[in-house]
């Protein structure tokens, strides 16, 4: 199964969020600011990056700016999870690279679709 890098610094939300998509078979790894979760990004080469925007050391529109300006990780589907919830924060995210975009507090259904959607396919048994 797919490794999804959760970058989220509200335990609450990291450990709901972990913990559900555990159930459903991933790997999640966490990290808890911006900074940590580009470094992550770099060394762990996750499948998927889940990124708050509002986060502490570096922001995750920052972030996401490095991870899609590295040649080595821009390939990696980036999705934004914000609270703000207005058409101007998902044309920003966009901006900064993100892939996808989803509000919170999270809907997990709708969540899975879109982390499914920028996932390959599982193989065939």
């Amino acid at each position: 199964m797919a490794t999804i890098l959760l970058v989220e610094d509200i335990e609450m939300n990291r450990d709901m969020l972990s913990r559900r998509l555990e159930r459903r078979g991933y790997t999640v790894l966490c990290a808890l600011d911006g900074q940590q979760g580009l470094d992550m990004t770099r060394a762990e080469r996750p499948d998927l990056v889940l990124m708050d925007m509002s986060l502490p050391v570096m922001d995750g529109w920052e972030a996401t700016r490095r991870i899609k300006a590295d040649p080595d990780l821009k390939g990696i589907p980036v999705i934004a999870l914000t609270a703000h919830a207005m058409s101007a924060d998902e044309q920003r995210a966009r901006e900064a690279g993100c892939d996808d975009f989803d509000t919170k507090p999270v809907e997990f259904a709708r969540l899975l679709q879109k982390i499914q959607a920028h996932l390959p396919p599982k193989p065939s048994a």
